[in-house]
């Protein structure tokens, strides 16, 4: 429910940690798609622009699964007891490795 909902939200929660948490997902994907695309030399169907929306996309799904999850993985270590960035960089991960792998694929027009 609703309720249930917001009541799992810390009171500590503040616009201001909102928006920190999420430029630093934001972040996390733009460097991971950038990794991906000019170090790791991946190609992705709208190039390097449609990577960094997948990355970003996925990133915040890692930390929603983080928030919804938070008791399983909390054995992960986390910045300043406040950002756990390992869901939000796994999934961005492997989204990307996902996309790039369907972008390299040969359609039946190649």
């Amino acid at each position: 429910s609703r309720a249930r909902f917001f009541g799992m939200i810390p009171a500590i929660v503040t616009p201001t940690l909102l928006l920190s948490i999420g430029l630093s997902y934001a972040v996390i994907g733009l460097v991971l798609a950038a990794i991906y695309r000019f170090v790791l030399r991946r190609r992705f169907i709208g190039d390097f622009p449609l990577a960094v929306v997948v990355a970003i996309v996925a990133s915040f799904a890692g930390g929603l699964l983080e928030f919804l999850l938070k008791d399983v993985i909390e054995a992960l270590s986390s910045i300043n007891g406040v950002l756990n960035i390992f869901p939000p960089l796994a999934i961005a991960a492997m989204a990307l490795s996902a996309f790039a792998a369907a972008s390299e694929r040969k359609g039946p027009y190649d």
